[in-house]
């Protein structure tokens, strides 16, 4: 019996030991771009796995994944998004990073090569792959013959089966091109040019060679969406909001429009408009993709409205202007992803189900709704495969996977590359809802510590998300960034912490009212009672203690976290800043070129009143900054000035940063690296105490 139990204990003791690891936690390969073939018969997506990343391949029947590239090691080239052909014999994919501001491609690694976006194309039957063309965003014309992309905001187009190193612009057009897409006959290409303050819709004509902007208007025209037959083409007309100051609220503006054009005729008509109020403003975060616009067999279109203080989908009929309510409940819908029997769309959503997300089928000839996953999981990227579908999948206890479902059987994909140093025991989330000083409720999740005694006072950590649009689920989440950070929290929590995760106002999944609280970010920063709230809840509980709450996060959490340290010090221990925003009027010009805050002096008070830097004076706790120099979302030198300011105050701050790393890490071993230095950091100041 000794003999046993002394087994069991090593055992146990053995995957503690495993489990000790910050990297252990971030272990398993994060899934991304799940695509379907047109013909329904096979799905391809993309593994990062720890900073490896590659394009795998499953096919009916059995849907064996197969690996069909094979790049090697962490070395921070990004890959995706992959396009099938339209016969499904040929994948594109892309591959490599962006460039800053002074044109030069992100490259963490510091690899001797040129790290530049390329399209690669792979030969399904043979399995080989070969280089195609700079550029990025590849779309193929219907017939599979030709393949249309971008290059630093041009058109070029290529022939699918050219294999030189001919680079050809299709046609020369002031603006930047975007939102490709040919016409069912592939007689016309539709893209949007953007110019700023407003934007236009074009056709080029390949008959004539001829480049038109058919209705120009002084609005962003944008997301054209063609007919089934080719003879319409829907888009949306929003109207340009002037000097709104980014990071501020706003619930109402001079409603959006949808419009439809007659090809044959070149003249267009608005089918509908939004009322005004609220449901004006067209939200640029929802739904998440590039899509706005969805033509039904029948003629009618479907688009999202946030009418009801959900963003949910409607259908107009141009012809009747008959609207309907297709999703209605509590919840938002977030994709909205085509199939390949043209007959439904797959929609990833929250709707009664607020702190996970569902997939649901919208069937386009009768509006029915039917909720295809489990509600106890985490679904999303859903893509119709033939007798099923195929979708990403994660819970509170194992990050996301690849599914498929056929015939009403489900399987893992590639189930054999689940690495088994992923730790088995993890902290159920439980969801909790707070309530700020001003009546504002907000909501989080709360993970206790591996063994819970209640009589013991443990060490409590708050993370912060970023965006501010983004939302912490009861698991691990459909984002990589978020996916990473929800693991960390699971460490804290495995080595005796009570670990929070909070929603603040002004992030998505709660609806408008949430989002779009007034007072929020650059406006006043309302979401630091939100923290304040965290950490009073925290403080209140018999089982924290309450002279070791550490709040923690990245880029608006970074932000938030600040405000924490420089508002309220005497609540906190420490706390660690990841490439957080102190000063918007520094870095609100990231995002709007036009902003000026000499030009703008109303304006430029409220957001340095909205900054941590307002409030730089009071902070007294240690903090860990951490940055990537090559960040092109929050200024380097955000982080620079904060730590003179208070290295000159006498605070002590630590650092990590990354050469030539960007916001959202592209090598592994700086996700694992910021989060070991941010655990050690708190952990040795939560000893110290």
């Amino acid at each position: 019996m000794r003999k046993i139990l002394f087994a069991l204990s090593l055992i146990l003791l053995t995957n503690q030991i495993q489990a000790q690891s910050v990297a252990d936690y971030l272990s398993v390969p994060f899934p991304t771009s799940m695509t379907a073939s047109p013909d329904g018969k096979a799905i391809a997506w993309v593994f990062n796995d720890q900073g490896e990343r590659n394009v795998f391949y499953a096919k009916a029947p059995d849907y064996a994944a197969k690996k069909l590239t094979d790049y090697k090691g962490d070395i921070g080239v990004d890959l995706g998004p992959l396009v099938f052909s339209p016969d499904s014999k040929t994948l594109l994919f892309v591959r490599g990073n962006s460039r800053n501001p002074s044109g030069q491609p992100a490259n963490p690694a510091q690899l001797q090569e040129n790290t530049d976006k390329k399209i690669f194309k792979v030969d399904l039957e043979s399995g080989k792959s070969s280089w195609f063309a700079p550029g990025t965003s590849p779309v193929f014309s219907p017939n599979g013959e030709n393949i249309a992309y971008l290059i630093g905001g041009s058109v070029y187009l290529k022939a699918a089966s050219d294999t030189t190193d001919s680079v050809k612009q299709l046609f020369t057009a002031r603006g930047s091109a975007s939102m490709l897409s040919f016409s069912p006959e592939g007689n016309y290409l539709a893209f949007m040019s953007g110019r700023t303050d407003h934007s236009f819709v074009g056709l080029w004509n390949f008959e004539k060679k001829e480049l038109t902007y058919p209705e120009a208007s002084l609005d962003f025209d944008a997301y054209p969406a063609w007919s089934p037959d080719g003879k319409k083409l829907a888009y949306l007309r929003i109207p340009n909001i002037l000097n709104l100051l980014p990071f501020t609220s706003i619930t109402e503006a001079n409603p959006w429009s949808i419009r439809v054009l007659d090809i044959a005729t070149m003249k267009a008509e608005e089918v509908w408009e939004a009322d005004p109020g609220r449901g004006s403003v067209m939200v640029d975060d929802l739904p998440a993709i590039s899509e706005r616009l969805w033509w039904t067999p029948g003629g009618s279109l479907v688009f999202p409205w946030e009418k009801n203080n959900w963003m949910q989908l409607y259908s107009i009929n141009p012809i009747t202007k008959e609207l309907k309510h297709l999703t209605p409940g509590e919840g938002q819908v977030e994709w909205v992803q085509a199939s390949f029997t043209k007959n439904e769309l797959l929609i990833t959503h929250n709707i009664g189900n607020i702190d996970r997300r569902q997939v649901s089928r919208l069937d386009l000839s009768t509006f029915d709704l039917e909720l295809l996953s489990d509600p106890q999981t985490i679904n999303w990227a859903p893509v119709r495969v033939e007798n099923g579908l195929a979708w990403l999948e994660s819970s509170w206890n194992q990050p996301g996977w690849p599914m498929v479902q056929t015939y009403g059987q489900s399987k893992m994909l590639a189930q054999e590359l689940f690495p088994k140093s992923f730790p088995k025991t993890l902290s159920k989330p439980t969801p909790i809802t707070l309530r700020a000083k001003d009546g504002f409720e907000s909501y989080g999740q709360l993970l206790l510590p591996a063994n819970y005694d209640p009589k013991k006072k443990y060490p409590a950590v708050i993370f912060l998300h970023g965006g501010s649009r983004r939302q912490m689920l009861l698991g691990f989440n459909y984002g990589m960034y978020y996916s990473h950070t929800y693991a960390a929290q699971q460490y804290f929590a495995s080595q005796g912490y009570i670990a929070f995760i909070l929603n603040y106002r002004s992030g998505i999944g709660y609806g408008m009212d949430f989002r779009e609280e007034k007072n929020y970010g650059a406006g006043g920063a309302s979401e630091v009672q939100d923290v304040m709230a965290a950490a009073d809840y925290l403080a209140a509980r018999s089982d924290v203690d309450n002279s070791k709450i550490s709040p923690w996060g990245g880029s608006y959490g970074g932000f938030l976290t600040a405000h924490a340290l420089s508002q309220a010090p005497e609540k906190f221990n420490v706390g660690v800043d990841i490439h957080g925003v102190h000063n918007w009027n520094n870095d609100i010009p990231v995002f709007a070129s036009w902003y000026k805050p000499e030009k703008f002096p109303e304006m430029a008070a409220l957001a340095f009143k909205s900054s941590p830097m307002n409030f730089v004076k009071n902070w007294k706790d240690p903090v860990l900054l951490i940055h990537g120099d090559d960040d092109r979302n929050v200024l380097f030198s955000e982080s620079v000035e904060l730590a003179e300011v208070l290295r000159t105050q006498g605070v002590h701050v630590e650092q990590l940063i990354f050469p030539d790393e960007v916001h959202s890490f592209l090598l592994h071993r700086n996700w694992v690296n910021a989060f070991a230095a941010t655990f050690n950091f708190i952990n040795k100041h939560s000893l110290a105490k």
